[in-house]
């Protein structure tokens, strides 16, 4: 993670400048394309993305290909940010996150996440983890994707992590970024955003940082009903606090959102496919979310 510290201020200094001039007009949420993207990170193809697996780097190369493609900038000199870690068992591995910036108008960064990997194959099934977290990941390109044709004030970083199963790995090398730590005022975090039958999205984070609730009020939110919870020391094991990427920002002191679904019957089961996904909720969740990005990026 270190070199990554030496390019973040060249990177803020230079981006803006070596961009393509975006658009004047306001662009609309890519949906079709949206859809294209879960479907194909839950696919059988890319084996249940476990964190060191082929079947991981072939999500990888895909999600790097559609950063390529969209046009974001590199954070560093590459896309991809490899990390070590060591598993319970003593096994080492290297997970590898997929890392863009979007210079705005401000040094002030705002840090957008979404995990990639999931459980793998077990007992000769494939966990294809539509919901967890395909549905996160392809909402974090489709927004990445939006602001690539508009201006902003703050700098995003788009960030789609590794190894958030069984242990936040990828949020924890990111975080050790001191750099870029000082200049981020919010994480938005996406886990599972598009399996629910009751149009229910929820926004965790105000119990901990309550100056953000107002701004999520203003959120235009259509079909979807925000809700906020879940995160409090009396929701017990249904406090999400420390339950996704989101958690070693807070273990930092910086405010975050995170914006997911309750658990369901697909959870970390092998059902958990693109078929059951329903996507008119889905498509609303994601517009939701990019609309809330859109009301911080005003503050």
């Amino acid at each position: 993670m270190k070199k990554l510290s030496l390019f973040l201020s060249l990177l803020i200094t230079f981006v803006a400048c070596s961009k393509t001039e975006k658009p004047t007009n306001t662009p609309a949420l890519n949906t079709e394309r949206l859809i294209e993207d879960i479907q194909f990170i839950s696919s059988d193809m890319t084996q249940g993305r476990l964190v060191g697996t082929e079947g991981n780097r072939y999500a990888r190369e895909y999600i790097v290909g559609r950063f390529n493609e969209i046009g974001i900038e590199p954070y560093g000199d590459d896309y991809e940010h490899p990390f070590e870690f060591t598993r319970r068992n003593g096994d080492k591995r290297t997970g590898v996150n997929v890392i863009g910036i979007d210079q705005g108008t401000s040094d002030s960064v705002i840090v957008i996440t979404a995990h990639y990997d999931h459980l793998g194959v077990r007992d000769s099934l494939i966990y294809n983890g539509a919901d967890d977290n395909a549905s996160g990941t392809a909402g974090l390109i489709a927004i990445m994707d939006y602001f690539s044709k508009t201006e902003q004030n703050h700098t995003l970083i788009f960030a789609a992590l590794d190894g958030e199963e069984g242990g936040l790995r990828g949020a924890r090398a990111l975080v050790q970024d001191s750099v870029l730590m000082d200049k981020v005022v919010l994480n938005i975090n996406m886990d599972m955003i598009a399996q629910n039958d009751k149009n229910e999205l929820y926004a965790v984070g105000t119990y901990h940082y309550p100056q953000l609730k107002p701004v999520l009020e203003n959120v235009i939110t259509g079909d979807v009903s925000l809700l906020f919870g879940h995160d409090t020391p009396e929701d017990g094991n249904q406090d999400w606090t420390s339950q996704s990427d989101h958690y070693p920002f807070h273990e930092m002191g910086i405010p975050f959102i995170y914006f997911g679904v309750e658990d369901h019957e697909y959870y970390h089961k092998a059902t958990d496919e693109f078929e059951t996904i329903p996507q008119e909720f889905y498509k609303s969740s994601v517009q939701v979310i990019l609309n809330a990005v859109l009301e911080f990026d005003k503050r």
